[in-house]
């Protein structure tokens, strides 16, 4: 038996969960819409009117967004490193110190810059 079919199989069974879980949500769900229901979610503050070209989001929004991005990778990294850091020994102690390091930088330079800061 190919050493690949229990992964397919486990990824059919996801995909079949999540399939069967939407259509069922789908139809047994209420649907009763009105306009309160239809209308944006802004934490029970009145939206505000948008511009024509729909308007433009503060660049803290993105620049969040982006140190979400870093940290998540920096844990994608980390954990595999966790996992087999007795096999790697001294060089990869080395490396994962150089790319916390980097990464670290990469904070200190938001926070000094007044990225972490909200108004």
């Amino acid at each position: 038996m190919n050493p690949y079919v229990p992964i397919l199989v486990i990824g059919a069974i996801g995909f079949g969960f999540a399939a069967i879980s939407v259509v069922a949500a789908a139809i047994t769900g209420p649907k009763r819409y009105n306009r309160a229901k239809s209308d944006a979610y802004e934490c029970g503050i009145e939206p505000s009117p948008q511009a024509a070209g729909g308007g433009r989001f503060p660049v803290k929004y993105f620049l969040t967004a982006m140190l979400f991005i870093v940290f998540d990778i920096e844990i994608v990294f980390l954990y595999p490193w966790a996992v087999t850091f007795d096999k790697l020994g001294l060089f990869g102690l080395v490396e994962m110190m150089i790319f916390i390091l980097t990464v670290f930088i990469a904070y200190a330079y938001v926070w000094r810059r007044g990225g972490l800061e909200w108004d």
